[in-house]
């Protein structure tokens, strides 16, 4: 099939498949993100000459999406930490509940992840042998109190879960919370023993210190936290123990070791911090931390990413991109063998049997609406009288807007029966905040139309009669305005709306933690189930 791009009203055949990538080398250089889109809260361990990676996944599911790399530059998704209902409940969760910062840690032959799920059991570990293969149910930590886990496994064999919680002397003020520490039985997977306050953080009146982890070099103990908020404020900052895993910690004089908060707000990459540190086996060190890259104005509907930076170590402290102290989008590649990258088409056509690990679910599905044997080819959608706009698991399956201009399209086959029904892309940044660029019928009239949801109010953005089973439906954006085409085939285009304003779909306007996906969707709207939508594919390309 001839897939076509979109410039302006300018059709450009496109010959070759587009190859997605995050990461692009350039001589011996590679550019920031590493991992564009919302992947936010990295955490990254080495096993030899192996890199893994996993960042946070709030209210989609599977959960923590999990990566592998030999360079920490080239990262393939190898599939997800939590893709069983048994180890990830997300009924009923906010967008950006869930699942919050989960932690990687390789100890003799075994991996662990520890990661919270708020509003549905509060902090676990998992384990597995095989990064490639199952991970553990949960082990639930119902005495670990906080957010954010991180494990430490020390010289003498003991094992040490590290968190943050509120103040147990008494919450003075919203983010009066502290780093603590327990040993871990790894055994019985419990904490044992005595409970030790860390440290509160480098400023006086610090709030959310949280995303710690705790580290031995030369001798002696750091502990690497973020502080400030996940907001603009956002910034890392470390402390040293000399004495021991316990403490006491003294604050790092240079800190924070890394913030954008004095950049101001139109500074490319803002909201910096919550990282964690890595050795490479040739001795060098490098971070990965989150940013976030807005686009017209301070709107970040990329949500918030993930990026690569080197470190060095002076004076017994580690310096974060040294010689400049921020992070760039373009440095010199690590010192390792450049690991190649398996390349995904941009376009998907249902054809493989399974859906690729970029494809996820709102929330947790409890039964199976989405079909690719039903008919060989298609992706099937089964109405569900459930939507978007309730927080609850609909007909949705999507992927991450990874780019401020891109293209995306699918060709969909779909007769609404009745008016309530609806089917086609729905650009979600939360329940209540959302584009669903639809065909359904109203008055014995079929019609595609363009929904906005903001604050949970809904406008009809543009409708336009269109009698056709099959429709291509085609969404470009340019930043922060989105153009929205259908067309009955490839090259005959309509438009049923221009320059829409994308900044409802940004974080700052709609709150949270998650950024932009772009899905299929389906939807009775609380009338019967026995309907469907086929889609014969879906595409996605930077622009």
């Amino acid at each position: 099939m001839a897939v076509w791009r979109l410039y302006g009203m300018t059709m450009v055949k496109r010959e070759k498949p587009f190859i997605a990538g995050t990461a692009i080398e350039e001589g011996r250089t590679f550019r920031n993100p590493v991992l564009a889109g919302t992947y936010p809260d990295p955490s990254v361990c080495r096993v030899g000459e192996d890199y893994f990676l996993v960042t946070s996944s709030f209210a989609y599911y599977p959960g923590v999406p999990l990566f592998h790399s030999k360079d920490l530059v080239n990262w393939d998704q190898i599939g997800h930490v939590l893709d069983r209902p048994s180890q990830l409940n997300l009924d009923g969760v906010e967008q950006s509940e869930g699942i919050f910062a989960p932690t990687i840690r390789y100890h003799q032959g075994v991996f662990y992840v520890s990661t919270t799920n708020v509003g549905r059991g509060g902090n676990f570990i998992v384990t597995t042998t095989d990064p490639f293969g199952a991970w553990s149910d949960p082990y639930w930590l119902p005495e670990a109190p906080g957010i954010d886990p991180s494990l430490f496994f020390d010289d003498d064999g003991k094992a040490y879960y590290i968190g943050t919680r509120p103040n147990p002397d008494g919450v003075r003020y919203d983010g009066d919370w502290e780093i603590w520490l327990q040993e871990l039985d790894l055994e019985k997977m419990r904490l044992v023993g005595p409970v030790y306050t860390l440290w509160k953080g480098a400023m006086a009146g610090v709030i959310w210190p949280e995303g710690p982890h705790l580290y031995k070099v030369n001798g002696c103990y750091y502990l690497l936290i973020s502080e400030g908020g996940t907001g603009h404020h956002h910034a890392l900052t470390i402390a040293r123990s000399e004495g021991g895993i316990t403490g006491p910690y003294y604050g790092n004089p240079a800190n924070p070791i890394l913030t954008h908060r004095h950049l101001g707000k139109d500074y490319p990459i803002v909201n910096v911090g919550h990282g964690d540190l890595v050795q490479t086996q040739k001795g060098q060190w490098w971070i990965v931390v989150l940013g976030s890259r807005p686009s017209g104005g301070y709107y970040r509907n990329l949500g918030r990413e993930t990026f690569l930076a080197p470190v060095v170590w002076e004076d017994g402290w580690p310096v974060v991109s040294p010689g400049d102290g921020r992070v760039l989008f373009e440095y010199a590649l690590p010192d390792l063998p450049i690991g190649e990258k398996k390349p995904r088409l941009a376009c998907t056509h249902f054809t493989e049997g399974v859906l690729g690990p970029e494809w996820q679910f709102l929330r947790t599905p409890r039964d199976v609406f989405w079909s690719l044997t039903a008919r060989p080819g298609y992706l099937r959608l089964k109405l569900k009288a459930e939507s978007v706009k309730e927080l609850v698991n609909p007909s949705f399956i999507g992927r991450r807007q990874q780019h401020h201009n891109f293209w995306a399209g699918a060709a969909m086959e779909f007769s609404p029966r009745q008016e309530r029904e609806e089917a086609g892309l729905v650009l979600l940044q939360n329940h209540s905040y959302h584009w669903r660029f639809v065909v359904t019928q109203k008055g014995g009239e079929r019609l595609v139309q363009l929904i906005q949801c903001a604050g949970g109010a809904e406008e009809v953005i543009g409708e336009a009669v269109c009698s056709a089973q099959r429709l291509i439906l085609l969404i470009q954006a340019r930043g922060q305005e989105y153009d929205f085409y259908y067309g009955e085939s490839e090259g005959t285009w309509s438009v049923l709306a221009k320059q829409v304003d994308g900044r409802v779909l940004s974080t700052d306007v709609a709150g949270g933690f998650v950024g932009v996906f772009i899905g299929l969707y389906a939807s009775s709207n609380g009338c019967s189930e026995d309907n469907y939508a086929d889609f014969d594919w879906f595409e996605y390309t930077p622009l």
